[in-house]
Parts: C-alpha cells; structure tokens; sequence
C-alpha cells in the first residue's frame, strides 16, 4: 500500500509542471482573444461613426395599415414612428383619468419634449400621470429635461436601488420596455423609443383599444410598485379579463422568469408552413436557432429580415456569425437597407407577436421586456404584408455569395462570436 502511494505521489509531481503548463498556455491564449476582440470592437466602432458622418437617411416604403378587431379589442399596428407618436400624443390628449408611460430611452428632442409637455398638461389638470424611464439608457440626455413638476409621478429606474444588489447579477437588469397606457382603455406596446426616430427607423408598435389594454395597465402598475422605492404605491386598480386570442409575455430577471424566449421557442415548434421574423439584433441562443432550423427540415418557410447596418456595430458582426449556419440549413436571410427596429414574428398566418424584446441574450434573460401576442388571421395577413413591404426595401442574401466574402470577415466573426453570451 505504501508502495501504491509512492508511486501515485511520483505521477501527481511529475504532472504538476505540465497542468501548471496547460494552465499558463490557456490563460495566455483568452488573454490573446481579448486582445484581438478589443482591437476588432475599436476599428469596427472608428469604422462605424466614419459612415454616421457620411450616411444619408432616406424615405423607407411603410403601408399604411387599418385597424383590426380581436374580441372586442380594436388593434392597429404602427410601423412609421411619425403616425406613431402623434397617435399616442392624441390619446395623452384625451386622458380622463391616468396616463401610464415607460420607455427604454427619451431624448430631449423635438418628439420628447412633446411628450413631456402633454403629460404635464394632463397632470395640471388633474389626471394621474405617471412615467417610467430607465436610468442608463438616458445617461446622455440632459438632466435638466428629466426634472418633472411634482403633478407628475416619475421613477428614473436604477439597476441597483441597494448597495448589496451589486452582488446580484440579476439586479442588473435594464427596463428595455416601451407601453402607454391611458385610462386603461387605449395602450400601445412595441420598439419604438421617445426621439428622433420618427422618420428615419423602421420599427413596430401595437395599439389595442379595448379591455386588453388592462393587461399592460397592472403590468405597468406592478414594476411601480416593486420597483419604485420611497415613491407612493398606484392603488388605482383596471379589472383585467382572460381572452386567449391576446396576452402579453414579460421577461423579468429577478423573478427569473423568460416567458418571451419560451413564447418564441414554442411558436416556432407549432410552426407548419411559414415563419416571417423581423429583428433589430439576432443573437439568438442555440435551442432558439435549432427550432428555427428545424422548423425548415420539416419544410417551413422561414424568412428572417435584419438591418444591414444597425446601430450597433459589433451586434451587427454578431449576427452575421449565424448567416452562414441561416443559409445551409435553407433559412432565407434579408439584410435591410435602413435602420430598422422592430421586434416581430408572425407565424403560419394566424400567429403573431409585437413587442420590445431582441432575440439575444440581454432581452432574452436579461433585461426587462413586454411583448404582445395575438392569435388573429387578420392581423397576421397585415404583419406579413409588412414584411413584404421590408423585402423590397432588402437584399436577400446567396449562399455563394456569403461565402465569398473576405477573410478577414470570416475571421473576425469567429473572434467575436464569444461575445455572444454577453450580449
């Protein structure tokens, strides 16, 4: 037995040396890709804002869309950001009684100081309003415009409200939603942020007129009142009624709950004959990308429209990583030519869903996101006339023609592609 353990010593210090090796040798090899991905992410950013300087933003094709009945809900979708706001200004206009607003980002533009004139109008005059936007996302927007008369209710959400939530990666989560909703009556759902997007990015929003917009009512009423620390409870209370043809998923990290990633995943699996998906940033996570793949070996039509150039350069790269897996599996990818922002699925013509969830990992499990799902022919026959209309604003990609695209692309999306997990 001694012998045995001798012997075992011997092996375990005669090893010791090699895994000190294999250690210094991995370490040195992620030091190495960190390296290159930073040097990649700065030339891709210089590169980036060189074309914003050059960059020319033009007129998009956009239907114009009518109004839908569900039940006795009355829907419309908005892809033009300027039809957008003025509708939800009109409807701000209108309040009687509450005004409940939460956005991801306002700017301090021509669009959000509209915005914020109306709502301090309807708190003059007597009409509960209450607004919600996430603090990092308005890191630049002066702090002056985010000062608000004490008629208005404001939570400027903070990822860490407590010293010790910095310990908690759920904690850092960001309120990516965007929803207005008056009277709990009329309300609206989707992409579009408060600034200068009006004419210039193509995006999808959702307004439901009817007892559905109850729904986004307590949702918004629910993330005050847990999140909104020292601020006066909303006790006001919109009785809400169960209709299976329109519900609303939301993502919330701290509850550790992703019903939107399951909402997608699960959609996809019923999917018999066509799958039409918009996305700002495609950075789906594996189980989401095999239910798209194998949906089309079952011999569904799977189309997948993306913005060639977003705003976000290095998702872009990101997303270009899948095109090559997109194209074998005979997935037909789009690259569209404006900035576009939307956030939508429609499926086999009866199924859709509008919201402000990305397909990443951020909106995935991450962030705080909202999205509307409804089962209507009618509606989903406008969502894909919508896209459509984005295909011809596109360029559909060829398998040859990805694959001979430079080295150095090909070389730069295997770098990066870690970073899929971050972002």
């Amino acid at each position: 037995m001694q012998q045995t353990h001798q012997f075992w010593k011997r092996v375990g210090a005669s090893l010791r040396p090699q895994r000190h090796f294999i250690l210094r040798t991995l370490l040195a090899l992620i030091g190495v890709l960190a390296v290159l991905q930073a040097v990649i992410v700065i030339i891709l950013q210089v590169v980036s804002e060189q074309r914003k300087r050059h960059r020319h933003e033009g007129s998009f094709p956009h239907p114009s869309l009518n109004d839908v009945d569900v039940g006795e809900n009355r829907l419309r979708v908005y892809d033009y950001g300027r039809d957008l706001y003025d509708a939800m200004l009109t409807s701000i206009d209108a309040a009687r009684e509450s005004v409940y607003l939460e956005t991801f980002i306002w700017k301090d533009d021509e669009v959000g100081r509209a915005f914020k004139e109306a709502l301090v109008r309807k708190a003059a005059q007597g009409v509960e309003v209450y607004v919600v936007f996430d603090s990092f996302g308005n890191l630049v927007v002066p702090r002056a415009f985010k000062v608000f008369p004490e008629t208005v209710h404001v939570l400027s959400y903070k990822i860490a409200s407590r010293p010790w939530h910095l310990l908690d990666l759920r904690r850092y989560a960001l309120d990516h939603r965007k929803l207005l909703v008056v009277d709990g009556v009329t309300s609206f759902v989707g992409g579009y942020n408060l600034g200068p997007y009006a004419t210039t990015w193509r995006d999808t929003h959702l307004r439901i007129v009817g007892p559905a917009a109850a729904d986004l009512a307590q949702s918004f009423i629910g993330f005050w009142n847990r999140h909104g620390t020292g601020l006066a409870p909303i006790t006001r209370h919109y009785p809400r009624r169960y209709d299976s043809r329109i519900s609303f998923r939301g993502t919330d990290a701290v509850r550790l709950t992703f019903p939107i990633r399951d909402m997608y995943i699960a959609a996809i699996d019923r999917a018999e004959h066509s799958i039409r998906l918009s996305n700002a940033y495609f950075v789906p996570d594996g189980i989401l990308f095999d239910a798209l793949t194998a949906a089309v070996q079952r011999g569904v039509e799977v189309q997948v429209l993306v913005p060639w150039i977003s705003n976000h350069v290095v998702v872009d790269w990101l997303t270009r990583g899948y095109f090559t897996a997109c194209l074998r599996a005979g997935i037909r990818v789009f690259g569209y030519q404006h900035m576009l922002h939307a956030k939508t699925c429609t499926i086999d013509g009866i199924w859709s869903t509008i919201g402000t969830a990305n397909l990443d990992r951020i909106s995935s499990v991450g962030n705080y996101e909202i999205n509307a799902e409804v089962e209507s022919e009618a509606l989903a026959r406008q969502m894909e006339e919508l896209f459509s209309c984005d295909t011809t604003n596109a360029v559909e990609l060829t398998r040859e023609q990805w694959m001979g695209r430079p080295w150095y692309s090909k070389l730069g999306e295997v770098i990066l592609s870690p970073l899929r997990a971050m972002l």
